[in-house]
């Protein structure tokens, strides 16, 4: 939020990708914000960038034990209620645990029972949602299943469409834009720069392919807050020291010198 201002001031037009999940109950996001903060913060974004610039992803949506097809449901729909008058689409995709052996392992760690969603569950997944009549949009994210006989389509979250939308005077850059052949292929994103980085983000979900490890991602984290101008957002340049998790005390940080992080003297380096 503080950055919204300042790229204001420069001209710059931007739209979010806002992951707006519930599953802090079953152990699956441990250390993000509370519900309802997060659809606070939400409604703020919408009221600083305008409707359409913030959209919705309930992603991913996950089957355990502690959570059916029908709890989601109730998920969206609740989170769909709290967010009315603020936004216009919802993108979400069934989550693909096998194809991150990271991700299976993760959540097994966390003591979730998953299992991967089967087309049948897919479809009949899709056809209630769309049967809720939330008035959003409806899109899917990376998903080979065709649900348009549900009115879902395939979404692109890099989306020349909606920045056309936004910035209209973008469209002559955009116009011919192809399909990003770095990124996965059923994804629909239009060629981009992605700036962000893995293991970085101190959430923990357990779900997360993003993540090697909560461990990994929050010892990234440390050094960026220690290092908040470094030119990398994991603080690949930094001049002599950084902080590590203590593994006889998880909760605790100790300072490390970079020599030893560089000649793997100390354990549980990246």
């Amino acid at each position: 939020m503080p950055f919204l201002p300042i790229l204001k001031q420069k001209g710059i037009g931007c739209y979010i990708q806002y992951t707006l999940n519930d599953y802090y109950a079953e152990g699956l996001e441990p250390n993000v914000p509370s519900l309802h903060g997060r659809i606070e913060t939400f409604k703020r974004l919408v009221d600083e960038l305008g409707l359409g610039s913030v959209v919705w992803r309930f992603d991913p949506l996950i089957l355990t034990d502690r959570i059916s097809a029908e709890d989601l449901l109730h998920k969206i729909s609740n989170i769909a209620g709290e967010l009315r008058g603020y936004v216009e689409k919802l993108v979400f995709s069934f989550a693909d645990i096998s194809s991150y052996r990271k991700v299976g392992r993760n959540l097994s760690d966390a003591g979730i029972n998953y299992h991967e969603w089967s087309e049948d569950e897919m479809v009949e997944f899709s056809r209630r949602l769309a049967d809720m009549k939330l008035g959003l949009e409806l899109a899917t994210c990376a998903e080979k299943v065709d649900l348009s006989e549900f009115g879902i389509s395939h979404n692109r979250c890099i989306d020349p469409e909606l920045i056309c939308r936004l910035s209209p005077e973008l469209e002559p850059l955009i116009r011919n834009s192809k399909t990003d052949k770095g990124q996965r292929s059923l994804c629909g994103c239009i060629t981009s720069k992605d700036i962000g980085a893995y293991n970085t983000c101190p959430h923990g979900c357990a779900y997360c392919y993003a993540n090697t490890s909560p461990v990994s991602a929050r010892q990234n984290y440390l050094r960026h807050q220690q290092n908040p101008d470094n030119d990398s957002i994991i603080c690949k340049y930094i001049s002599d020291t950084f902080f590590r998790v203590n593994t006889d005390h998880p909760t605790e940080f100790v300072r490390v010198t970079l020599r030893a992080f560089i000649n793997r003297e100390v354990a549980d380096c990246i």
